[in-house]
């Protein structure tokens, strides 16, 4: 008996490595992730992504370093407005729609929430992207 725990206790000191996904390359903020960009290694890091599905095709949000784990919070989805861009401003209640041109203070993807100046009145609101670039006001 004693000897089974000793072994017990062996085994569940030992790290449980774990395949995680690393860059074969250096990958700046802003660049959307191929899967020629990422490979297999193994190790113990927590937080590290293992599913090559949850990165490929997203952007990098920071920059991703050759042979460094890739966490959930370093990469998003791709962003559709970029700063300075000229967005179309949407505020619907009931029946009524007003639209009005607008300049984006930030970048985001689709649902983010966006800082946009209103260029008729020069007034900043906050909205969220939708996925034809509009911006949706409440």
């Amino acid at each position: 008996m004693k000897r089974i725990l000793a072994i017990l206790m062996l085994v569940c000191a030992q790290p449980a490595w774990a395949e995680i996904l690393v860059p074969v390359r250096t990958i700046r903020a802003k660049e959307i992730v191929t899967a020629e960009d990422l490979a297999l290694k193994s190790a113990d890091v927590l937080g590290a992504l293992s599913d090559p599905s949850e990165v490929i095709g997203k952007e990098a949000r920071v920059a991703l370093y050759a042979g460094r784990p890739v966490r959930a919070g370093d990469v998003g989805p791709p962003a559709i407005v970029e700063r300075n861009d000229l967005v179309t401003i949407r505020f619907t209640r009931g029946g009524l729609t007003i639209m009005a041109e607008g300049r984006s203070l930030g970048r985001g993807a689709d649902g983010e929430a966006i800082r946009v100046m209103n260029l008729s009145s020069r007034t900043t609101v906050t909205g969220r992207i939708a996925s034809d670039g509009t911006v949706e006001v409440n």
